[in-house]
This record gives structure tokens, C-alpha cells and sequence, in this order.
């Protein structure tokens, strides 16, 4: 099961001086926007999104449809092939992508410490 491009998803208190201090480790703002409160930095292979009052915990992220750099994948498994299969292997979910639709769509599961995982499909 192939589900996307990783990245770890932070749930900062002010994103100004997460951001300063991520920069210092070498990452790059290479997506978001400041003024909305998230920003995507990178550094060499290692992506992490910075996100102020969008959530309460840090959480595992992958995107199906995007590669490293961001851009749409010619090929990928969609998330609601991906949810049906997780769905048969008895996975629980937090929320659920819907199902009839195409295109964007995200699901949450825990895995068994409680730690969020988000699958966040943008294309």
C-alpha cells in the first residue's frame, strides 16, 4: 500500500518562532501561508508542516497524489481505494473521506498510542 508523500505535521503555539527556529536546522519554506497559520518547510528529503490552532497534536501525514516536491503524481492509489482497503483490514477511523466522491479528500486514524495519522489527498 503506497500512501504518498510522508511528512510530519507540528502543532505549534507561534508559528513566527517555530518557523525561525526550524530555518536555524537548515529547513526551507517551500509552501503555505503565513498570514493562515501553516507553512510546509523542507530540508534535503525531510518535509514538515508547521501549524498554529489548526490542531491539538503533532501528527503523521502522508499526501497520495504528490510527490516530494509537492507536485501531482501522474499515477497513485486514491484515498478511497486506500480507505476501503484499511476498512477490510479493520482499521478504525477518526474521520472518513467520502466515499462517492473524487478528487481532495482526507481521513484520520490512531494508531494503537492515540497518535493522529492524517492521509490528506489534494488532488
Amino acid at each position: 500500500m503506497e500512501l504518498g508523500n510522508f511528512s510530519v505535521s507540528l502543532a505549534v503555539k507561534d508559528i513566527e518562532a517555530s518557523k525561525a527556529f526550524y530555518e536555524k536546522l537548515g529547513f526551507t519554506v517551500i509552501g503555505g501561508d503565513q498570514t493562515q497559520n501553516w507553512l510546509i518547510l523542507k530540508n534535503g528529503a525531510s518535509i514538515i508542516g508547521l501549524f498554529q490552532g489548526m490542531f491539538e497534536k503533532n501528527m503523521l501525514t502522508f499526501n497520495p497524489g504528490w510527490d516530494s516536491e509537492g507536485k501531482t503524481l501522474d499515477a497513485f492509489t486514491d484515498i478511497r481505494v486506500l480507505q476501503k482497503q484499511l476498512k477490510q483490514d479493520g482499521i478504525k477511523f477518526e474521520t472518513e473521506a467520502d466515499e462517492s466522491g473524487s478528487g481532495p479528500a482526507s481521513f484520520v486514524l490512531l494508531d494503537p498510542d492515540g497518535n493522529p495519522i492524517l492521509v490528506d489527498q489534494h488532488v
